[in-house]
C-alpha cells in the first residue's frame, strides 16, 4: 500500500476521481428529482465525439469533452420540449447525433493519426494514464459546478418539485433548467475523464439513485451520494491497483470496479429500504 499511495498516477486518479464524485452526486441527485436521467445518459454519450476530436488535433481531452458536453447541453435546451415524452424523443435524436460523430471521429484517429488506444480511452477510460496537469484544471471545474450549484440551490429544488409554484414565485424554469443542463455538462466532463463517456452515467446516476432510496432530503441525499461515490472510486482504483497480481503485467480496468461497487451500493440500498 505504499506504493499505491506514492505512485504519481494513483494520486492523479484519486485527486480527478474524488471530484468527479462529489460533483456528480451533487448534482445527479438533482437529475434524478427532475427526471432527466436520459439526458445525464446522452450528454456523458455525446461527449465522447469531444473526447475522439481531442485526440484528433492533438488537444487535452479534457477540453474535448467539456466543449461537447457544453454544446449538447445547449442543444438539449434549445430544442427541449415541456412533455417528458417528447423530452426523451428530442434527447434520443441528440444522442444518436453525437454517437454518430463520435464514430466518425474515432475513425479518424485510428486511420489518420494510427491512435489505437483512444476508443478505448474514450468510451472506457484510462484513469491510470491522465496526466497530472489535469488534475487542477479538473479541481477548478469542479469547484465552479458545486458552487454554481450551491447559487441555484433553492429554485433548483423548487423547480424539480413544482415548477408550477416556481413560476409563480418568479422563478424562471426555462433559465434553471438551462443552468442546471450546464452544470451537468460539467459533471459529465469530469465523469467521463474518470470511467469513460460511456460508463460515466453510472457515477452520476449510481450514488444519487441509492442515496435517495435511503433518504428523501436533498442535503442528506447529497451528501449520502458523494460519501457512496468517494467510496465506489477509490475502491475501484485500489482494486485496479491490486489487480496487476491477479494476471500478472496487466491490471483490470478501473471503471470495471468502480461500476460493479456502484451497482453493489444501489442494491444494498434497495434490501436497506425494503428492510425500514
Amino acid at each position: 500500500m505504499l506504493g499505491f499511495f506514492t505512485s504519481s498516477p494513483v494520486q492523479t486518479a484519486l485527486a480527478v476521481s474524488a471530484g468527479a464524485a462529489i460533483v456528480s452526486a451533487v448534482i445527479g441527485v438533482f437529475t434524478i428529482i427532475r427526471g432527466q436521467s436520459f439526458a445525464g445518459h446522452a450528454l456523458a454519450d455525446i461527449s465522447s465525439a469531444g473526447g475522439a476530436a481531442a485526440y484528433l488535433v492533438g488537444v487535452s481531452p479534457m477540453l474535448g469533452f467539456l466543449g461537447v458536453a457544453v454544446i449538447g447541453a445547449g442543444a438539449l435546451e434549445v430544442l427541449g420540449v415541456k412533455r417528458a415524452a417528447e423530452r426523451d424523443l428530442v434527447t434520443g435524436i441528440v444522442l444518436g447525433a453525437g454517437l454518430g460523430l463520435t464514430a466518425l471521429l474515432l475513425y479518424f484517429d485510428v486511420t489518420a493519426r494510427s491512435t489505437t488506444g483512444a476508443a478505448v480511452s474514450v468510451m472506457f477510460g484510462s484513469m491510470f494514464a491522465i496526466p497530472p496537469a489535469i488534475v487542477v484544471p479538473a479541481l477548478l471545474i469542479g469547484a465552479g459546478a458545486v458552487g454554481a450549484t450551491g447559487l441555484i440551490y433553492r429554485p433548483l429544488l423548487l423547480c424539480a418539485a413544482a415548477p408550477e409554484l416556481a413560476a409563480v414565485a418568479g422563478v424562471s424554469p426555462r433559465l434553471i433548467g438551462f443552468l442546471h443542463l450546464l452544470i451537468l455538462a460539467l459533471a459529465v466532463t469530469l465523469s467521463a475523464m474518470t470511467v469513460g463517456a460511456i460508463l460515466s452515467t453510472a457515477l452520476l446516476i449510481g450514488p444519487a439513485a441509492a442515496a435517495l432510496r435511503l433518504t428523501r432530503q436533498a442535503g442528506a441525499a447529497i451528501a449520502l451520494a458523494a460519501g457512496i461515490g468517494l467510496v465506489s472510486a477509490w475502491g475501484g482504483i485500489a482494486l485496479a491497483y491490486e489487480s496487476y497480481g491477479w494476471t500478472p503485467g496487466r491490471t483490470w480496468p478501473v471503471s470495471f470496479f468502480i461500476v460493479t461497487i456502484v451497482f453493489a451500493f444501489y442494491l444494498l440500498s434497495g434490501l436497506r429500504a425494503r428492510a425500514a
